[in-house]
Order: C-alpha cells, then structure tokens, then sequence
C-alpha cells in the first residue's frame, strides 16, 4: 500500500505526533510518540542501539516500567534492527500481539520501535503495517531532529562514560550511514568511547562523492584535536571547491600553524564521481584502501602516496582509477590490522580480507561493517590499545535498494 492509500485515522495520528512534539524536549519523546498512537489502541516503546551497536536500549517513560534491554544479535528486535525489515509477533499466551519496525533517519539506523497490538487487528492488515511504517519513518526522523537539543537519548545510547577526545570527535563526525540514488557510505569507530585521533568525513555534492579517513599520532585529547583541525581545514578546503591537492596542502598548514608540536595524521582523501565510477584519491601515509568487486578483494589501492599529513609534501600524487558498478572501497585504521591476541599476533590485512570475503559479502554496507569491526575487537587480548575505523563506499544502485525497508514499500 502506498503512502497515498493510508485510511485518515493514520492520518490523523501522524498530524497528532507532530502537534505533539512540535515544543517537546528530547526527554519527552518517547511518551509523546506513545500518546499518539493510544487512540488507535496502539502501544509503543522506542529502543536506541548502543553506541557499539551490540545492544537496543529502550528509552524510558514516567508513565511505565521500562523494559529490558535487547541484544542485537540474539533477539526479535535485534533481527529488524540488522535487516531494516518489519516483523509482526503473533500474540502468545497473556502477551499482546506486536508489530517490530526499523528507526531510521534515512538510512542512518538509530533502532526499532515496537508497537503492540490490542484487540483483533491481524497484523497483516494492510492499513495497518502501512501506517506503522509511516509512523516509524516519521519518528526516526523525530527522534534525529531531538537528539541534538539535550542529553536523554544521547545517555539512552550510552552504557559509560565518553571521554573528552570522543565528545569532540563524535560532535564532529557525519552520521555513520549515508545513501543518495547512485552510492552508499557507511562508517563504525571503536572503541567509540575512548576515541582518540580516527575519523572520516563525507559529503556528496552533484555528481561528485568525497570521503575520507584521519589517524593522527598520539591519543586522547591532543590526538583528537589535531583530526579535529585537519577536518576542519579539509572541509573549508573542499567548500571552497579545491581539489584533493589543495586539501591536503590546507591539512598541512593548519597542523603546521595551530598544532605545530603533534607530528602528524595519516589520511586518505578521495573523491568518486557518481555518473562514472572514476575514483582519485590521495593516500598521506594511511593504510591502503580495499578494493571489493562481487564480494572479493581483488586489490589494495597502493597509489596515489604522499607524506602524512603536517609534513608538508610537495610532491603530491593523485592516483586514478575506474570503478565498475557494485564496487566497494574498505579505508580502514591500523587499529584494526594491528590489533593483537593474547600470544601477540596482529589481526592483520589477511584476517580482514578473509572477513569481508566470507562473512560481508552480500550484507548492507552497515551491517556488514558492523560485523566486521566486532570481528577485530574481538581479536584483542582486553581493551582495544589503538582506536579503530571502517569506512565502506559502495558504488551500486543494488547496494542503495538493500539498504531500504522492504515493508511499506510497494
């Protein structure tokens, strides 16, 4: 059922969320999203993943008990929240029939929401699943355009303290998915609340994609505000429409002027156009990208070398390549390559290779990242000494459609 086919109490529920979260402080969303469904009979509760995306986390109401929380890999809630999919819960014994449904701000997968069931209407009631999905797109958004006005669902997604470095790096990263018609970007960062000097960044504009990835020497705060300078002097570059060159040579000056005592950062910078599939990247001293085509790595993108970024190189070269369609690039952090075990053998670019190969391949960008950066954490002995970081360009209208909920669609 299209959206043009939704019955007007649907309708009015949606006008009815939006009256009420119009002047509602991020604290009181949940109960506001509740209250509007309640005269359709209809119940809910919001739960947000966890920083680490191992855990759906519900956010709390005055007006209920809260639930338990919702391991991803193991329950009902944690399925939808992995395929972006609706699954109705058939009513058992004295607990009500439920419909779960994906959060997303786009693609961007913030949780599921749960709405429960009462009465007699089959859940496979057209109207109803068409109207569910409605409502959970509009709440995903809701719950985005919140976050950033007070703390209650940014605490809801953490499980302990965040430390300095991580609160500027977060507040300064994009979101961690990203899909326009023609590519999809996705990103994860561990240990999310200890990040030091990794980041990325996107931005599509037209025909052209760019991304990039950052390490800089160093941990804790001193590491983080030396990506937060080379970020800032990428995009002021990159918005004043320089090429790849140009930007790297304003990384330099920036580090050069306001961080002169830090050594350096290792980056990649690198732009796709969307209409071609033709690639040029730079490569400061980062570790080299993955080329995946049909679920194989069939290279490292070895090109494109300069010094690091903050030890200014004058001889600067783009490297140039085509892409085929479905292509993914890998930019990864030594924190995962170097990870190592308790007999102190390093993860390492073969293990990766060997993961995407065989657990990714036909995974959605951010599930199959998520997966894999889970795979290196755990190849640590204790915590992680070395942030981190993924990030996976696809270059596939394919890799776009997989992304999107398939309920509600047609």
């Amino acid at each position: 059922m299209t959206a043009a086919g939704v019955q007007w109490p649907w309708r009015d529920a949606l006008a009815e969320l939006l009256r009420r979260t119009r002047l509602a402080q991020p604290d009181g969303l949940a109960t506001e999203v509740d209250a509007a469904l309640a005269p359709m009979g209809l119940r809910t509760w919001i739960y947000l993943v966890d920083q680490e995306q191992r855990i759906l986390r519900p956010v709390p109401r005055p007006d209920a008990a809260r639930p338990d929380e919702l391991a991803v890999d193991s329950t009902v809630a944690g399925r939808v929240f992995m395929s972006v999919e609706q699954v109705p819960v058939p009513a058992t014994g004295t607990d009500p029939a439920r419909l779960w449904l994906p959060l997303l701000d786009g693609t961007e997968r913030l949780g599921v929401l749960e709405v429960i069931v009462r009465g007699d209407t089959p859940l496979d009631d057209p109207d109803l699943l068409a109207g569910c999905d409605l409502f959970s797109q509009l709440v995903g958004h809701l719950i985005a355009t919140k976050m950033p006005y007070g703390d209650a669902l940014l605490k809801v997604r953490r499980v302990r303290r965040m430390s300095e470095a991580s609160e500027l790096l977060w507040r300064l990263l994009p979101p961690l998915t990203f899909a326009c018609h023609r590519a999809v970007v996705a990103a994860i960062l561990e240990p999310c609340y200890e990040v030091g000097g990794d980041g990325f960044d996107y931005a599509a504009d037209g025909s052209t994609l760019y991304f990039s990835i950052f390490d800089t020497a160093g941990h804790e705060l001193r590491a983080g505000l030396g990506t937060a300078v080379v970020m800032s002097a990428v995009r002021a570059a990159r918005r004043s429409g320089d090429g790849l060159s140009a930007m790297a040579r304003a990384a330099d000056r920036a580090l050069e002027e306001h961080l002169p005592e830090l050594r350096f950062t290792t980056a990649v910078l690198a732009q796709l156009d969307l209409e071609t599939g033709r690639l040029r990247y730079i490569n400061a001293g980062h570790p080299c990208p993955l080329l995946i085509r049909q679920g194989t790595v069939v290279r490292s993108l070895d090109g494109g070398r300069r010094l690091p970024l903050g030890l200014d190189d004058p001889q600067i070269e783009v490297a140039d390549l085509m892409l085929a369609r479905g292509d993914r690039i890998l930019l990864f952090s030594d924190g995962i390559t170097e990870a190592r075990d308790r007999a102190g053998e390093a993860f390492g670019t073969g293990r990766l290779t060997d993961l995407v190969e065989r657990d990714t391949g036909n995974l959605p960008a951010p599930e199959a990242l998520r997966r894999l950066c889970h795979a290196a954490l755990s190849h640590y002995d204790g915590p992680p000494s070395d942030d981190a970081t993924l990030v996976l360009v696809e270059w596939s209208e394919a890799g776009v459609r997989a992304m999107l909920p398939s309920a509600g669609q047609t």
